[in-house]
């Protein structure tokens, strides 16, 4: 018998299911999942864990004064045709526990790789990758993190309760288990009375929180997002905005957010970090000063347009003698 695969969690994963867009001919540099591009899903075979020892040997207490997850120096390239290219270049960055993160570019620039490699699907060229203090090689972060896509990547034969409740599944859970754990929290997504319904009896917003409760039951303490919300309407997103962020201040995960967004950013981070064009390298950093709960009507207030344009202004988009 072969090896098994896994869908994004368990403490031993053997692989992570996620959407990707990458064109044919791409390989990244070091081991490289292979593709179902009918389906739109790429599935990580993981190698034996080398950093078992290490992950076992840390202290508590060095996990515990730790971030979340930490890169330093990190560097990725990738091949596209006969050429070599630079997706990441020294790129260090943090993010603590209970923090939220939001990290913004223009295409390109590697955000979603910076993603994947946090996931464990990318190894980087160089550079360290750390998850609560301890280096990880991509083998070992398989499954230390909650990982949701643009895509909701639902299975159209299985109900929302069905769907939610796969991570837990794949984590051991009987599959009568994982669905009664993840009936118990419809309620919480927004998705009350609509556990037996299919994904294509529901609308965008309502698959996008069946993703979510998905991504959340798995019960890792690292979310990363990629663009959950772009193929949204504005009012759809809008309110999606407001629902993701009671859920986060009840869950207090150590959120990374990828959007080209700016608003969005703004609006959901207590920090935003812009990425240069390609090679991707840190920017400008803009600490969100905003008091929470945060509301819609933040949208007028002077200090969030502040944010916005010098969001704007490091992304190229706005003149700095015009800030306000």
């Amino acid at each position: 018998m072969g090896k098994q695969f896994r869908y994004g969690t368990g403490t031993a994963p053997a692989a992570i299911v996620a959407d990707t867009r990458d064109p044919p001919g791409r390989v990244y540099n070091g081991a490289r999942s292979r593709t179902e591009t009918g389906r739109g899903t790429i599935v990580a075979r993981a190698a034996p864990i080398e950093d078992a020892t290490v992950v076992a040997t840390a202290t508590a207490t060095a996990a515990a004064a730790a971030p979340r997850l930490e890169l330093r120096g990190v560097t990725s390239t990738y091949r596209e045709g006969l050429a070599r290219l630079t997706a990441l270049s020294d790129l260090s960055l943090a993010v603590a526990d209970g923090e939220f993160v939001a990290l913004v570019g223009r295409s390109g620039s590697g955000k979603s790789t910076l993603l994947d490699i946090v996931a464990g699907l990318v190894e980087p060229d160089a550079g360290e990758v750390l998850l609560d203090g301890v280096r990880l090689r991509a083998a070992a972060r398989l499954g230390r993190s909650a990982y949701m896509r643009q895509r909701d990547l639902l299975l159209p034969w299985r109900t929302v309760v069905g769907n939610a409740g796969i991570a837990l599944e794949v984590a051991g859970a009987s599959r009568r288990e994982a669905e009664a754990r993840a009936r118990a929290r419809l309620g919480e997504f927004g998705l009350e009375g609509r556990g037996d319904a299919y994904p294509a009896q529901l609308s965008g917003g309502m698959r996008q929180r069946v993703a979510f409760l998905r991504t959340i039951l798995a019960g890792h303490p690292r979310l990363l997002l990629d663009e959950p919300f772009a193929a949204l309407d504005a009012l759809t997103r809008s309110e999606l905005h407001a629902w993701l962020l009671g859920l986060w201040e009840r869950e207090g995960q150590a959120v990374l957010l990828v959007t080209h967004d700016v608003e969005e950013a703004v609006m959901l981070a207590d920090r935003a970090v812009v990425l240069s064009a390609s090679p991707g390298r840190v920017a400008h950093v803009e600490e969100i000063r905003l008091p929470r709960p945060r509301r819609r009507s933040l949208v007028t207030d002077p200090a969030f347009v502040r944010h916005k344009a010098a969001l704007l202004a490091a992304l190229g988009l706005l003149d700095p003698e015009g800030l306000p």
